[in-house]
């Protein structure tokens, strides 16, 4: 069903729980995973940092340490993923990335918003589901460890 498989992380509670999902769809289909990180670097994150020329670095490196951990989640699952860190919009990059690989799902976490932030700014759920042209999974589903480490 799925050969190519987008999971974007970013390592919050809602990232996990897509990552396990993602990772036990690839499981049963026997998908190859691609790993994505997006560090946005659109202006109003760069005024929210003050403008500090440090902080997309910091940022880098958060985000390097949230790959690393998902890429080990990932193989503790018997997974190989692809590990990729991307700057910029994030509805853009990750349709960028899901077309140069192929994917056919896209699997991102559900971050619950209230109805004041939904009504100000666009989700990237929304942008993504208008932008992709594969499958946009809004991952929600507790996969248990039972199901994720199990032979077969």
């Amino acid at each position: 069903m799925y050969t190519k498989i987008l999971l974007c992380y970013d390592g919050s509670r809602e990232g996990r729980l897509a990552l396990r999902e993602g990772a036990r769809l690839a499981q049963i289909t026997g998908a190859r995973v691609i790993l994505l990180a997006v560090v946005e670097t659109g202006a109003g994150n760069a005024l929210a940092q003050g403008a500090d020329v440090g902080a997309l670095a910091i940022q880098q490196a958060d985000f390097g340490g949230i790959l690393d951990e998902g890429h080990q989640r990932l193989s503790a699952m018997g997974l190989a993923p692809e590990v990729r860190m991307e700057f910029g919009d994030p509805v853009a990059k990750i349709a960028s990335v899901a077309t140069e690989t192929g994917a056919d799902l896209v699997v991102v976490g559900h971050h619950r918003q209230g109805l004041w932030t939904r009504w100000m700014s666009r989700s990237v759920a929304a942008g993504l589901a208008d932008a992709l042209g594969c499958s946009l999974l809004l991952a929600q589903k507790v996969v248990e460890d039972s199901d994720l480490f199990r032979d077969g």
